[in-house]
């Protein structure tokens, strides 16, 4: 009789506890400064986000660059990112072994590990959050939510998730770099809204080609696997590139994890990348249809993690004048913007967070404007320095500025760095004017007494709006409709 008892309540015990929820989860990491950065020029970065989108480079950028004694860096492409490329290259020739030493092979690898997680409150029935709705004013109709997405280890716990991860500010804001941990060692990688890899340096490239990098040594991870048959190759126009064998391990950001993640290793990369070692890679969050792997694409860390998170969201607070950054994925913080976010639709079938953008204002007047030829494109990207905007905006905008011009000497506009910075306005899909701050759009010293533009002219359809935007506006991708919200900073 007595044991009959003891089975029935340890019965419903069981079933109380199968039926729990989990908790929701958030996660924080404070920010690390890197040691590597040597210096800043101005122009470099003009051409890095020249070249990253595969644009014709002005003649008088070059001749800038080479009247300087410097060498143009690598291209840069609309599929990855490195950051910033320092010097020429030879041309770059793919070659790619199917295993390198040290890293196990399939038969060797171990089942994946996940870390333990620390439980937060989570939302109550009435919060937005609970059914993955963005905090603040709703997105536009008509964009599909994205629900059932493939690529999660099936054994992930059916828990709902938020994570912070701080982003850590390079001299001159050149670079935000944050803190990513691949099986069970850290790198400080480049959190890129434009483009969809998540490639590393590691110990499988030549040491000639590492000095200097922070390295994965997948040989010392055991929860990294292989994929047999798997590479990824970059090739830019002016023959850089990199490319590499693929595998998988647990990839965790501000203690949120996804558990099988694909992870790249360079094997050969070309010397603009060797250069650079202020990044140990990129963690790209466009779209996955930017993703170089063969011979089929993989899903970003983002997009495998979104079933989890409480809201299928990741924001970007980045800030002036070295203050900590942070990327926090799983929900939208009202207490970091002023008002009302505004909420646009983005046309992602290029693989970007993509919109129109139709006029611009200068000042507190606020007299807006529009585009020659009509309503244009734009996009917002974190791994772009500068704000690069049509030839109008940025016309309109220097014409207020005392002093500024174009300069020969450094193929942009510079201005005097004591000259007075009007704010910037520029149309967000119709239903917001984001404000630029002047402050921001003083970049860099030239030279002792003439500044750098933050805000600079690049021809084509599609204007790149990069980290000077996002020092003013607070930015939210939402993966499961397919929008953005932005609003200004608090």
């Amino acid at each position: 009789m007595r044991s009959s008892f003891i089975l029935i309540l340890l019965g419903l015990v069981y079933c109380l506890v199968a039926a729990a929820p989990f908790q929701k989860r958030s996660f924080k990491v404070e920010r690390k400064r890197n040691i590597h950065f040597k210096g800043y020029n101005g122009p470099r970065e003009l051409l890095k986000a020249y070249r990253k989108y595969n644009r014709p480079l002005p003649p008088a950028l070059l001749e800038a660059l080479k009247s300087r004694g410097g060498k143009p860096p690598a291209a840069q492409s609309t599929q990855s990112k490195m950051g910033t490329g320092f010097g020429g290259d030879e041309p770059f020739e793919p070659g790619i072994p199917p295993y390198g030493p040290g890293v196990p092979t399939p038969e060797q690898q171990g089942p994946p590990f996940v870390e333990p997680s620390t439980p937060v409150r989570p939302p109550g029935p009435d919060d937005p959050t609970a059914q993955g709705k963005p905090t603040a004013s709703a997105p536009p109709p008509g964009y599909p939510s994205s629900n059932g997405w493939s690529g999660i280890d099936s054994t992930l716990p059916p828990i709902t998730l938020t994570g912070l991860v701080a982003a850590t500010p390079e001299t001159n804001d050149v670079e935000y770099l944050s803190p990513v941990t691949i099986g069970m060692q850290t790198l400080h990688l480049d959190f890129d809204t434009g483009s969809s890899d998540l490639w590393v340096f590691n110990t499988l490239l030549p040491a000639a080609s590492t000095p200097g990098h922070a390295l994965f040594d997948p040989a010392i991870s055991s929860t990294f696997r292989l994929l047999p048959d798997t590479t990824f190759s970059i090739t830019y126009g002016d023959d850089s590139g990199a490319s590499g064998v693929v595998g998988r391990d647990a990839v965790t950001v501000g203690g949120v994890q996804v558990p099988d993640q694909a992870v790249e290793l360079a094997t050969n990369v070309s010397g603009s990348f060797v250069e650079d070692v202020r990044s140990a890679g990129i963690l790209g969050l466009a779209f996955s249809k930017l993703n170089t792997v063969q011979p089929e694409g993989e899903k970003t860390f983002f997009e495998n993690l979104m079933p989890t998170l409480a809201e299928p969201v990741f924001t970007a607070d980045l800030r002036s004048g070295g203050a900590v950054g942070a990327y926090e994925f799983g929900r939208v913080d009202p207490d970091k913007f002023r008002g009302e976010m505004a909420w646009v639709g983005v046309d992602a079938s290029e693989g970007f967070w993509q919109f129109e953008t139709a006029g611009f204002a200068v000042g507190e007047g606020r007299n807006v404007a529009g585009l020659a030829g009509g309503p244009g494109q734009a996009i917002v990207d974190t791994g772009t320095t500068l704000m690069l905007v049509a030839q109008d905006v940025s016309d309109g905008y220097y014409k207020q500025v005392e002093g500024a011009k174009e300069d020969p000497k450094v193929g942009g506009v510079t201005f005097p760095c004591d000259a007075e910075l009007p704010d910037l306005f520029v149309d967000v899909g119709g239903v917001y004017m984001a404000k630029v701050k002047g402050e921001d759009i003083r970049f860099a010293e030239v030279d002792d007494d003439v500044c750098f533009g933050g805000v600079q002219p690049l021809d084509g359809p599609l204007q790149i709006w990069g980290d000077i935007f996002f020092k003013s506006q607070f930015v939210a991708f939402n993966g499961g409709n397919q929008s953005l919200g932005i609003a200004e900073h608090v």
